[in-house]
């Protein structure tokens, strides 16, 4: 063990607001949680866990030659993940007693505990084991954590699959084992039926809100019931472009975002946000830049394609006659027998197709009439998990670049636990260094740490902090800022 006070628990001891982490990760120690899940679900189950494909535990790339890794496309994943050289962090990340202990030496004052094996859980497609698996984590996680429920709490695991699957886990975790924070997942794999003959192994990604065979308002009416804020921290390493089989960095880049801005994005168009003002959702651990290039393109998009602008794209608004005219004045190098044709042999890709005038407005759901609707439902309604070391942090607070002077709720997220942060003891002082740095002020840095992880609870929840240390601090916040206002998010 390291002597003396930490840089991190010394830059905390100058600060007036407490440090809330929004996103700390658990190491699973696997020997209890299988002891766990063959009492709550039998043996079998555990056997059947460890040897499906898709596990975290079958290990299967490495059960493969290089040849089969290639004829087969098996994607490179997760290696080396959890820092070892300290190994009193490899320990306090397993270990919810240590853990609380030694928040001090990080400059944390709260942390919300997030899984790391447990988060391919969610999307294991085996309907009789998701269930089992989520409720054995859940109820395990539960009973580890209850006693250190003053400065951590743990996220329950919400499965998807299924509105009702993903409501009797709700009821479950909040009325009998009283979790107040969630993870759910921000996709569902689905076999696309009509090719299962051809193509048995063919499957689209369902995000719950667009195009799906599913109704999950009643999934974010429980929500809402129960006072849980979503959140959303999947991996997406594997898929698409991040799909090498050989080389991790290559497919842990920017997953964690590519998977946010899909279910955010499906959030924002598919309408929730207008539907449940209510509630407010959280996207873990892929930085806020995605977020930023994402609110200025649904403005950019939105001022080119609503519905009154659309009109101006539609084919019958060329005028042929000048057309034709302007095509034998300026293309005779196309030649006469080309430009004879001209109108008459036109692509829908070149010329336009004729469209349903219902399908027009492709933001009906959301109902927006003018630019600023769009960022009281995005800017107050998000918020974006950044890891300490993310300098485009500061994005979140830059009013000159973001649209309309916006601020974007950033998420300190400190991600102990992983090899991200390679010694526990600094993560207050690697969020810190953004305001050393001269990229953030002491108040944007307040917002980042305090002001923006509370409101990002307390407004589906205004007990979420009752009972903890930063109980105080939380209440003096709330009765000089009431409930953020939806036109005024964040500033």
């Amino acid at each position: 063990m390291k002597n003396g006070p930490s840089k991190s628990a010394e830059i905390r001891t100058r600060l007036s607001h407490p440090i809330i982490d929004s996103d700390g990760h658990v190491a699973e120690f696997e020997p209890a949680f299988f002891d766990f899940l063959k009492s709550t679900a039998g043996s079998q189950m555990v056997e059947r866990f460890k040897s499906l494909s898709d596990s975290p535990y079958s290990f299967r790339w490495y059960r493969m030659t290089p040849d089969q890794r290639r004829d087969l496309r098996v994607p490179r994943m997760q290696w080396w993940v959890h820092p070892t050289s300290q190994t009193l962090d490899r320990a306090t990340s397993s270990l919810p007693k240590l853990l609380h202990q030694r928040l001090d030496e990080m400059g944390l004052d709260f942390t919300i505990i997030y899984p790391s094996m447990g988060m391919f859980m969610l999307h294991m497609g085996d309907d009789e084991m998701r269930p089992a698996l989520c409720r054995a984590y859940n109820d395990m996680h539960a009973g580890l954590f209850r006693e250190y429920g003053d400065r951590m709490t743990p996220v329950a695991m919400i499965p998807m699959h299924t509105p009702a699957e993903a409501i009797a886990e709700l009821e479950h975790v909040v009325r009998d084992l009283k979790l107040k924070a969630i993870l759910m997942p921000s996709f569902v794999r689905r076999p696309i039926a009509a090719r299962a003959s051809q193509r048995p192994h063919a499957i689209w990604f369902d995000n719950f809100c667009i195009d799906s065979d599913h109704d999950y308002d009643p999934v974010w009416a429980k929500c809402r019931e129960l006072r849980v804020a979503p959140t959303f921290h999947s991996p997406s390493g594997g898929i698409g472009f991040r799909g090498s089989i050989s080389n991790f960095v290559y497919n842990h880049i920017g997953h964690f975002a590519a998977s946010a801005e899909s279910i955010c994005k499906a959030l924002f168009l598919g309408g929730v946000t207008r539907r449940f003002p209510e509630l407010r959702f959280s996207f873990m651990e892929g930085g806020v830049a995605w977020a930023a290039t994402l609110f200025g393109d649904l403005i950019g998009h939105w001022e080119k394609r609503n519905l009154e602008a659309i009109k101006r794209l539609a084919p019958d608004k060329l005028d042929m006659p000048l057309m034709r005219q302007l095509f034998r004045e300026y293309g005779g190098s196309y030649g006469e027998g080309a430009l004879a044709r001209l109108g008459e042999e036109r692509s829908h890709l070149l010329w336009g197709a004729p469209e349903d005038p219902a399908t027009l407005d492709e933001f009906a759901h959301c109902g927006i009439e003018r630019k600023e609707d769009i960022r009281d439902l995005f800017a107050a309604k998000f918020f974006f998990g950044c890891e300490g070391d993310d300098k485009l942090t500061a994005l979140a607070f830059d009013t000159k670049k973001n649209p309309m002077g916006t601020r974007l709720g950033a998420l300190y997220s400190s991600d102990i636990g992983h090899f991200d942060l390679p010694d526990m003891r600094d993560a207050a002082k690697e969020a810190f260094e953004l305001v050393e740095d001269g990229l953030i002020t002491n108040d944007d840095f307040r917002d980042f740490v305090f002001t923006n992880p509370v409101r990002a609870k307390t407004d589906v929840n205004p007990d979420f902090f009752k009972g903890t240390r930063v109980e105080k601090d939380v209440t003096r916040l709330l009765a000089e800022s009431p409930k953020s206002a939806d036109t005024s998010a964040h500033r």
